[in-house]
Formats: C-alpha cells, structure tokens, sequence
C-alpha cells in the first residue's frame, strides 16, 4: 500500500518501535540485512500449516492465476513475438532485477514493486530489465535490439482492468548519440512499425499511433513516422498526462482495432536509463510495451 502521501499502515508502524527498527534495518551492510530477512521469513514460514498457505492462495490477488484463459494469452504472446524483426534478439529475462532498478533507474515509485529478500526485487517492467542487459552489451556504435515477453507483477491499487501481475510485449533499443536526432527519429519510426505490426499480428482491424512531444525539438517526428507508415494512424497527443516524468524528449500510445474501436494497448518512449546505467549523457535507449493481457481482454470480449 502507498504510505508515501501519510496514509495507510506506515505512518502507524515508524510511530512505534517499528521506527527505530526501519532505521536500523536500512542501515545494515546488504549481506547482513538477507540473512535477517531469511531468518525473519524462516521464523514466520515455520508457523504456517498447509490450510493456512491455501487460505493465503485464495486470498491474495498476487498469487492466484490470470482470468484470462491461458491459450488466448499465449497466443497473443506468439503473436507479437512473431511480429519483431530478427534484428530484435529475444531474451529471456530473470523473474527478478537488483534491488532499486525500476526507482532509482526508471524512477518507478518503490511501493509499487514487491522486494524479496535477497537484495532484488520482482520485475515490475520488462523494459526495465532490458535496459540492465542492453547497458551491458553496448560496445561500439552498433545499436543494440532487445525483445521479451515477460510476466511481471506490480503493486498497484486493484481496479477493474488493472491485475497484480500480467504480461508485456516489450522492446528497446539502445545506442549512441549520433547527432542532429537522428538515432532517436530512425529507430521511433522502427518501433512504430514493429509495434503496429505486431498488434496486426494478434488479430487488430486497424492499428493507431499516438504521439506526445515533450520537447520542441522532436516536434516533427509524427510527421515522419506518418510518412514511414502511411497505413497507421499517427496522431498528436499534446494533452497526455501520465508518463510525462517518466520519458524524455517523445513518448507515445500505441491503439488498436479489435472489433470495438481503437483502445489504448501499448506504450513507449525515449529514457535516460542507459545514460544513468553508463554514466554517459550521450547513450540513447527507446523503450516500448504492449500488454498481453490487454490485449487478450479485447480479444475475449
């Protein structure tokens, strides 16, 4: 639960002794904090009994499965798998990141990601994961071209259409500055197409383009990729809110058409992460995502 704004159960346990215990906790070395932390869930493991597990099975919207049947997921999965071009190598990413890797890389709030106890956290984002490995294998000038599809689980608020954990289509492309935005217009356009095509891919009537400029000086890049995709409806999107804090530069909204009109199903933008992951402002990374789930709820209409 989201304590940050002074509500919820936080603020009740740092006013008693769990205050000074949080400060030492953070304060541990890393090593010694996991091995407290696996004592801690040992001790409370070891009080459990098979109906009490089933109970919290039943109960617990992070461990019970997907509504949505398994074949329509896995065929979406195929899909926009299918749709990436071979020059997007597939990879199969861990279930977990180091610990901080979606807040202090992506600056996705922390409370919205589920810690373990071994100085990592659950994948929250599969583009933040992609980042990690893309930072890794930049050498040279060659750009580097990831795909996955991955199951995450988030910790958000419950709401209809919103699922503790789901899966992502997700992309990015990292590389280097090349100068007068050209890497960051000829590879938006490379990702207009792959994901167009892949929600095509997946049974889409029609596929749309939605672009959002938060820098003057991408203004003309929905032209371009309108010119690049003249069968995609590339539209302007300068009253989009979310993500503004998120992206840098453009981001934009991938729809698609799957028998009830266009729907919001993916999303994408430019990001800093490598230039953070590198210590190098001139590193360029473009991520995007398609939900599988999102998808497949359209299709099971």
């Amino acid at each position: 639960m989201d304590s940050s704004n002074g509500r919820g159960p936080l603020p009740r346990v740092l006013a008693g002794p769990g205050g000074p215990a949080a400060d030492v906790l953070a304060g541990l070395p890393g090593a010694d904090l996991t091995t407290l932390q696996l004592e801690v869930a040992r001790r409370r493991a070891a009080k459990l009994r098979g109906p009490d597990v089933l109970r919290r099975y039943r109960e617990d919207r992070f461990t019970t499965p997907a509504p949505l049947p398994f074949e329509v997921l896995r065929r979406v999965e195929d899909s926009l798998l299918s749709a990436a071009p071979p020059e997007f190598e597939r990879v199969t990413l861990s279930p977990v990141v180091p610990l901080g890797a979606h807040s202090a890389v992506a600056g996705l709030a922390q409370h919205r990601v589920v810690p373990t106890g071994r100085g990592t956290e659950v994948a929250a984002d599969p583009t933040n994961g992609l980042a990690l490995e893309a930072a890794v294998r930049r050498t040279g000038a060659a750009p580097v071209r990831l795909a996955t599809v991955q199951r995450i689980v988030r910790a958000q608020l419950p709401a209809p259409g919103f699922f503790a954990h789901f899966s992502l289509f997700a992309a990015v492309t990292a590389g280097r500055d090349r100068g007068s935005r050209s890497f960051e217009r000829e590879h938006l356009i490379e990702h207009a197409r792959l994901l167009t095509t892949a929600v095509r891919a997946a049974g889409a009537r029609a596929a749309g383009f939605q672009v959002t400029t938060l820098d003057t000086r991408f203004a003309d890049f929905a032209a371009s990729v309108q010119e690049s995709l003249p069968g995609v409806t590339v539209s302007e999107a300068p009253d989009r809110a979310a993500g503004r804090d998120y992206y840098s530069g453009l981001c934009f909204t991938v729809t698609a058409d799957f028998g009830t009109g266009l729907a919001p199903v993916g999303d994408g933008g430019f990001t800093p992460w490598t230039a953070r992951l590198l210590g190098n402002a001139k590193e360029r990374l473009l991520v995007s995502g398609i939900g599988v789930d999102r998808v497949a709820s359209l299709l099971n209409a």
